[in-house]
C-alpha cells in the first residue's frame, strides 16, 4: 500500500535547460534522486518504494538518453503505477532554441543527440520531439530562457520542496516586448491601463517602489483591474484544486515588465494569500 505522504517527482527537459540543477536542488532538500533512469525501469522502481521505508521522497530525471520506443511508453507507464495508487508529479523544464544553442556554446559541452552528421540545431529539435510524450504530461513546465541559476534554484525550492496539500501557484510578471512567457497557464494583459513610463517622476523607479504602488492603487481602472483578476482567481482556484492540479503559472503582462505588471501580480499575490499560503511572484525583467 502506498503511504499517502509519498512524493515521486519526475524531472526532464530539454538538453542546457536546467535539468541537473534541479535534481541537485531536490537533493538538498531531502529528496532522494536519480538521474538518468531508463524509462523501462521507470514502473519497477515505483512498485519499490511504495513498498519500503527508506523516505518518502523521491525525484528521478528522465531524459532523450532513453530509447524512443521507451519515451514513446512512457503515458502508459505513468498510468500503471496511478492505478497502483502512486501518484507522480512530472516536471518539464524547457528554454528556446536560441537559448539552448548559446549554453552549449558557451559551455562547449556536447549535446547528446549531436554528432558528425547531425548539428546541434537539429540536436535539438529533434529532442523536443522525442520528450513530447513526457512534455505534454507536465504538471509543470519552467521555462528557463530568462532564469539565471540563483532563480532556478530558489524557484525549485520554492514550488517543489514544501510539503503541500495546496496548489502551487505563481503569479508572474513579464514585459511582451520580452516575448510572453512560455510557461504560463493563464496570461493577462495589462496593457490598456496607464503606464508610469510616461510620468518623468515614476520612469526611473518599479511596481515594487511605494511612489509607483500608490500612483496606480488611486487610479480606478487600475483597482478594477487588480478586483477582477484577484476575484476570477479566487473563484478558480478551488475548481483547479479539486481536480487535483499541483502547479499553476499566472502571468500578468504590461510593455515592459516594470511598472504594472510588477504591481499588479504583488497586489493579486497579497490578496490571494489570504485563502492560501502556496503562493510565490516572480518578476522575470526585474531579475
Amino acid at each position: 500500500m502506498t503511504k499517502p505522504s509519498m512524493r515521486l517527482v519526475i524531472v526532464s527537459g530539454l538538453s542546457g535547460s536546467g535539468k541537473s540543477l534541479a535534481l541537485a536542488t531536490l537533493e538538498d532538500a531531502g529528496f532522494y534522486c536519480i538521474d538518468n533512469l531508463p524509462v523501462a525501469l521507470l514502473e519497477a522502481f515505483g512498485q519499490h518504494i511504495a513498498q519500503t521505508e527508506f523516505t518518502t521522497h523521491y525525484a528521478v530525471g528522465i531524459d532523450a538518453r532513453n530509447r524512443p520506443d521507451d519515451l514513446a511508453h512512457f503515458p502508459a507507464i505513468i498510468a500503471s503505477l496511478a492505478s497502483q495508487g502512486l501518484a507522480t508529479e512530472i516536471v518539464f523544464l524547457d528554454a528556446d532554441d536560441a537559448t539552448l544553442l548559446k549554453r552549449f556554446s558557451e559551455t562547449r559541452r556536447r549535446h547528446p543527440l549531436s554528432g558528425p552528421e547531425k548539428p546541434l540545431s537539429e540536436a535539438i529539435r529533434g529532442e523536443r520531439d522525442l520528450l513530447m510524450p513526457l512534455h505534454e504530461r507536465a504538471d509543470l513546465t519552467v521555462d528557463t530562457t530568462h532564469t539565471t541559476l540563483h532563480e532556478l534554484r530558489g524557484l525549485i525550492r520554492a514550488r517543489l520542496t514544501e510539503d503541500r496539500a495546496q496548489l502551487s501557484l505563481q503569479i508572474e510578471s513579464f514585459g511582451y516586448k520580452h516575448g510572453t512567457p512560455a510557461d504560463a497557464d493563464f496570461v493577462f494583459d495589462s496593457r490598456c491601463l496607464p503606464n508610469p513610463h510616461w510620468q518623468p517622476e515614476l520612469r526611473p523607479f518599479t511596481g515594487l517602489d511605494p511612489i509607483v504602488a500608490e500612483y496606480l492603487a488611486n487610479i480606478p481602472t487600475v483597482e478594477r483591474y487588480r478586483k477582477q483578476l484577484s476575484q476570477f482567481l479566487d473563484d478558480w482556484l478551488p475548481v483547479f484544486e479539486a481536480e487535483n492540479r499541483s502547479y499553476l503559472t499566472v502571468a500578468i503582462g504590461c510593455t515592459g515588465g516594470q511598472h504594472r505588471s510588477v504591481y499588479l501580480a504583488e497586489a493579486v499575490a497579497t490578496a490571494l494569500r489570504q485563502r492560501s499560503a502556496a503562493v510565490t511572484v516572480r518578476h522575470r525583467e526585474l531579475s
